[in-house]
């Protein structure tokens, strides 16, 4: 291996870290600093209004990821301008994509979600859209209508995987199955829409060697973005009275475990696509059990670092 390639230079993302990071996609798509602004739209999902399930996943609990000023009660408008004011002040310059992220944000009439995005994409602030939905809510008119949304504006889609294994996803009831997931990210890049997923890590029944079997499978598929989350144990969730009840079923990381579990995902891991994040953050007072302590910023610092120390990077080891 050559010495440019050690220290990063010529790695294929175009830029010195040891992995293909959300700030150089944004970087060349939009050349300045862009901020998500959360929406919460009113929506519900198909596995907790009965049409395939009742409670939603085990996991949820929608407080866990709305910041304050994202509220159903509020207008799409009315949250943008909450949203903007909230980081006006440090980042006077910010442009804005608005994320349509709680619960299934393609869960209604075509009509109806073409009235909340043209909302969104028509407030002189925001530069394009982010839906966050499920595999199993999306169809070929509505992703249609959202590529010719792509024309004026920027757009993508964020589907909840959260595993790759139909076990799991029955055990935390999901209401879909991994096909879905393959189904509907190909219909979606397809298409041409950037598509993004977003996997747990530490699902009850899954081992490390389970978790780093996603990333080849996810390696196969046609995604712009990932999102990988450790998983938090909620308070008053199902999967709470699940992990009291059979604690052996979880993998419960240290950092320093999962840090080294996240690094060996990379390595793995198709290197042309984007992490767009490493690990969640949830109120203190909702999470049960043991905290790390760590800022989502000190993770980052702590992968990266040890990374170097390895001299690995983001597909070192990944197959075509």
């Amino acid at each position: 291996m050559n010495d440019s390639l050690k220290s990063g230079h010529d790695f294929p993302w175009g830029h010195s870290r040891r992995f293909n990071n959300l700030s150089g996609y944004i970087k060349q798509k939009f050349g300045t600093r862009v901020q998500k602004l959360s929406i919460d739209a009113g929506f519900t999902c198909p596995n907790r209004d009965g049409t395939k399930g009742i409670g939603g996943c085990t996991f949820c609990n929608n407080k866990t990821f709305n910041p304050a000023y994202c509220s159903s009660e509020l207008s799409v408008s009315q949250q943008i301008d909450q949203g903007m004011a909230f980081f006006a002040a440090k980042y006077p310059d910010m442009r804005y994509l608005a994320y349509f992220q709680a619960y299934t944000n393609t869960y209604a009439a075509l009509d109806h979600l073409k009235t909340l995005y043209f909302e969104a994409v028509n407030h002189p602030g925001i530069s394009g859209i982010v839906v966050g939905t499920r595999p199993d809510c999306i169809d070929e008119e509505l992703l249609f209508f959202l590529k010719e949304l792509s024309q004026q504006c920027y757009v993508s889609v964020e589907y909840g995987i959260e595993s790759t294994l139909d076990r799991t996803l029955t055990r935390i009831n999901r209401g879909h199955d991994y096909r879905d997931c393959i189904n509907a990210i190909g219909m979606t890049a397809n298409i041409g829409i950037p598509v993004g997923a977003h996997l747990i890590l530490g699902l009850p029944g899954e081992d490390p060697d389970d978790m780093l079997n996603h990333a080849r499978k996810l390696s196969t598929l046609p995604l712009t973005l990932l999102k990988i989350h450790q998983l938090q144990i909620i308070r008053g969730t199902p999967m709470e009275s699940e992990f009291l009840k059979s604690p052996q079923d979880f993998v419960s990381f240290t950092a320093t475990e999962y840090i080294d579990l996240i690094i060996r995902f990379l390595e793995l891991l198709n290197p042309s696509m984007v992490v767009e994040r490493f690990a969640g953050t949830s109120p203190p007072d909702l999470i049960a059990g043991k905290r790390w302590g760590l800022k989502n910023f000190e993770i980052v610092s702590k992968i990266e670092k040890e990374m170097i120390i390895r001299n690995t990077w983001q597909g070192r080891l990944y197959k075509a």
